[in-house]
């Protein structure tokens, strides 16, 4: 393990319900990495656990582990042999399952023994265990410490807890002994040709938790695939549509409206835009998660300006959390319900219209029309001194980016210096546009008056856009990633171009040079789209948003090819999304390296990605749109 660095994921073992999850190694123990452990919510309730095995006479022993494979998003299965326990000749014969299912709120392991041998055999199975009450993100900071609990004989198995904090524990018959840690010790006899099975779980109760998990079953299906289509579309979204399916939440207050968890391990909760990104590129599958998710962040919309927590008056909120969430080493401290996002208002305007248009219920709609007014008014009058929506942090302490590329170096020049906000982000004007000219529709089909300045308004920012945002370069002409504080074009070439294509905002003719500078080798990697371009000095192919792939923006991007019939252009993008897809076994992270497929066969992981994200598994519904249909 090393202290003080966020732990590395890319070869841990996840299974999830939201907000429950487990990771482990590739053998089901937890404790050889950082991350390792049984968390519910934003606490972890277990941090090490070790299973052994021994004969009547032996002692105890790790078993050999040969494989796991992962049925579903919830579930893994571990298998290993038993040697110490076998006969003499070279064919295992004694054989363990270790099954672990995760539910809302519970871990359970199922150990099954299976036996080959002509005579019985006599075992003992343990599982060693520490129970730990760290929050999440003293995890995520490499800096957790032990934490103190106590333990408690109950009728019908044992409870730990630590503070408000609590886990049940169940044992199937197990002999309990509670030291430093908990050892759970199951005798049994396995029969000639026969198995033997023990089970036991934990139940875990956090009561400062602010989302809850899902009960009903998910409300898409599967889409059919094209018989010509490419075999690797169906795999992905098999694997997707079940992550997407384990990551639904809801708040305790409306239960039966879902959104979807940003992703796993980090982000078990609702956010503005990973949420509405989500629904909406699922939208061609599932209507309904788009409506609950229109109307839980209704719900919490902005109501009054509080530069402490970034709320205004019609703005959408960026993330809810049950207690301040404090970022060490990075001085962010911010507040359990925070509002610093410029583009989560107009995701959210551009959800409802489309929404509306994919089937929405007009009585849903007509609800939430006061918030799209809201909405529309917070768009329309938070424009700054240039003419255009943009952001600075007026803390010191909260995100200093604030578009979806958040990290504090993300808006580069093309000399690798970084910009001076307030920053107005290329794509948020493509939003604003977009939200406008859908809501002016969407207000005249409803009766409502304001539709005409909308449009003018919208008229006049594309206008603005096009005088201001171009930049030629050696690269080619392309609109900047962003205007600084003194309104000048930040002149990197960025995947933040291609949300612009399908907005609007944007002619037909620009619309297919942005396109195809982005299709080209300095973007382009093959396995998707580098979030900058190789020919800046900041691109590093492992950074966070400086060279690496989004597999979610990545997808936006020839999402916005596809409206603005740039077919062949999208579907070439779709080819890189499936190679990067089956290159993670069809569960994409969050983001991986930037590498050239012409130079490597596979990209690599970046090794701190989420994985499963939720954009990152509903861009496989846009790639089933783009080359599955």
């Amino acid at each position: 393990m090393t202290d003080g660095l966020q732990p590395l994921l890319s070869d841990r073992v996840v299974a999830l319900s939201a907000p429950t999850q487990a990771w482990s190694g590739s053998d089901g123990d937890l404790g050889a990495a950082t991350i390792d452990g049984f968390y519910h919510g934003d606490t972890r309730f277990v941090r090490t656990l070790r299973l052994e095995y021994a004969g009547a006479d032996t002692a105890f022993a790790a078993p050999e582990w040969i494989r796991h494979t992962s049925p579903a998003a919830s579930e893994v299965r571990f298998d290993a042999v038993l040697r110490g326990v076998d006969d003499r000749f070279p064919d295992p014969k004694v054989r363990l399952e270790r099954v672990r299912r995760v539910t809302d709120g519970r871990v359970t392991e199922t150990l099954t023994v299976r036996s080959h041998l002509a005579e019985p055999v006599s075992l003992r199975v343990r599982s060693t265990w520490e129970p730990d009450f760290t929050a999440l993100q003293q995890v995520k900071a490499g800096a957790a410490e032990r934490s103190s609990w106590g333990a408690e004989s109950v009728s019908d198995g044992l409870r730990v807890s630590s503070g408000a904090a609590a886990l049940d524990v169940r044992t199937d018959g197990a002999e309990v002994v509670v030291g430093a840690d908990i050892a759970l010790t199951w005798a049994r006899e396995v029969e000639p040709f026969g198995s033997a099975t023990v089970e036991w779980s934990v139940t875990m109760d956090d009561p400062s938790l602010v989302v809850r998990g899902v009960a009903a079953p998910a409300p898409w299906s599967a889409p059919e695939v094209a018989p010509t289509a490419d075999p690797r579309l169906s795999r992905w979204l098999d694997r997707a549509l079940g992550d997407l399916d384990a990551l639904r939440l809801a708040l305790p207050d409306h239960p039966d409206d879902v959104f979807f968890a940003a992703g796993a391990p980090w982000f078990f909760t609702l956010f503005g835009r990973d949420s509405l990104w989500a629904a909406r590129l699922l939208l061609p599958l599932d209507v309904t998660t788009a409506a609950s998710t229109l109307r839980v962040l209704a719900r919490l919309q902005g109501s009054k300006n509080d530069p402490e927590t970034a709320e205004q008056p019609g703005k959408i909120m960026h993330e809810l959390r049950s207690g301040e969430l404090a970022m060490p080493g990075e001085g962010i401290v911010l507040p359990p319900l925070y509002y610093g996002t410029v583009d989560a208002t107009a995701l959210w305007v551009c959800l409802l219209v489309e929404a509306a248009e994919a089937g929405m219920p007009e009585a849903e709609v007509r609800t939430l029309l006061p918030h799209l007014e809201a909405a529309l008014e917070w768009i329309t009058t938070s424009v700054g001194a240039h003419g255009f929506l943009d952001y600075v942090d007026e803390t010191g302490h909260g995100l200093s980016n604030q578009g979806w590329k958040d990290s504090g170096d993300s808006i580069q020049w093309r000399n690798g210096s970084l910009a001076e906000g307030p920053i107005a982000l290329s794509e948020v004007q493509g939003y604003a546009y977009e939200a406008a000219q859908g809501a002016a529709s969407l207000l005249d089909r409803f009766d409502r008056p304001g539709s005409s300045e909308l449009r003018e308004w919208a008229a006049q920012l594309k206008g603005r856009f096009a005088e201001r945002f171009w930049v030629t370069t050696a690269e080619g002409r392309y609109p900047a990633i962003a205007l600084d504080r003194h309104g000048a074009p930040v002149d990197t070439l960025t995947t933040n171009a291609g949300h612009l294509l399908g907005t609007g905002i944007l002619d037909p003719e620009d619309e297919a040079a942005v396109s195809a500078l982005l299709c080209g080798p300095t973007v382009s990697s093959g396995f998707g789209l580098r979030t900058l371009s190789t020919q800046a000095a900041g691109y590093w192919p492992l950074s966070y948003h400086g060279g690496s792939v989004w597999t979610h923006d990545t997808a936006i991007v020839a999402r916005g090819m596809a409206r603005a019939g740039l077919t062949d252009d999208a579907r070439s993008v779709v080819a890189g999304l499936l190679a990067a897809a089956e290159a993670f076994d069809y569960r994409v992270p969050e983001l991986h390296a930037g590498d050239d497929a012409r130079e490597v066969q596979a990209p690599a992981p970046y090794p701190a990605a989420c994985r499963p994200q939720a954009w990152s598994a509903a861009a496989a519904v846009t790639a089933w749109e783009i080359a599955g249909r």
